[in-house]
Order: structure tokens, then sequence, then C-alpha cells
């Protein structure tokens, strides 16, 4: 048997992981409120409504570790950190803005089919 991974298959494996980090609801939320600017922690806790201080700092973490966040350290007192997206942040944020902007002119017609399906009983017809 052959288990060598073929180059589409490693390549979907990557993509799908890129794919499911950045469309976390935290990340595009983080994103989206560093769009326009450096922000504190606190200020990015604020704007990010229900996320947890510890949710926070994991995606903030794992924003910065690949490349999207640059996290910079203020010497002053008490030390001050600023988040920014980086180049790559930036044309990511691109991306979720038109992304929200298709969720904001789709949504109307988005919950309307889903009424319709619901009325329609097909849900219950999904084997259990």
């Amino acid at each position: 048997m052959d288990v060598t991974v073929s180059h589409a298959e490693a390549d979907c494996r990557g993509v799908s992981e890129i794919l499911s980090r950045v469309g976390d609801k935290w990340t595009i939320q983080v994103v989206v409120s560093l769009r326009l600017g450096a922000r504190r922690f606190n200020e990015l806790k604020r704007q990010v409504g229900g996320i947890s201080q510890q949710m926070l700092t994991r995606t903030l973490k794992t924003l910065e570790r690949d490349g999207l966040v640059d996290r910079t350290v203020h010497h002053s007192t008490p030390p001050q950190v600023q988040y920014t997206l980086t180049p790559l942040g930036h044309s990511l944020s691109e991306t979720v803005r038109q992304l929200a902007e298709w969720a904001v002119m789709h949504r109307g017609a988005i919950e309307d089919n889903r009424l319709q399906y619901d009325a329609s009983g097909k849900l219950q017809a999904f084997p259990t």
C-alpha cells in the first residue's frame, strides 16, 4: 500500500489549515478591529465583544506567529503593548472586509431562505 502523500493532498491540507485559522470568528473580529490602526490589548478586548482575555491572548499570539500581527512593547511605566496588522494582515483584512460587505448585502436573502427551508420540513428529513 502506497502511503506517500501527493502534492495536491498536501496543498489541500495546508490550505484547509490556513482557512480554518483565518476563518475563525475571533481572528476575523481582531483583524477587523486592527484594520484602522494600532490597538492596545484592553482596547481590542472592548471592541471584540464576548472574547475572554485568554482567548484574545491566544488569538493574538497565533496571529503574530502567522505573521499577520506585530506586537510592539513600548518601554514606559507601566509598559504598553500595541498590536498592528502587518502587510500580510492588511491583505487579509481587505478580503475580510469584502466578505463582511457580502454578508451584510445578502443577510436578508439568507434569512428568508432559512425560513422557507425550515417551513418546508426538509430539515426533519435528514437521517439521525
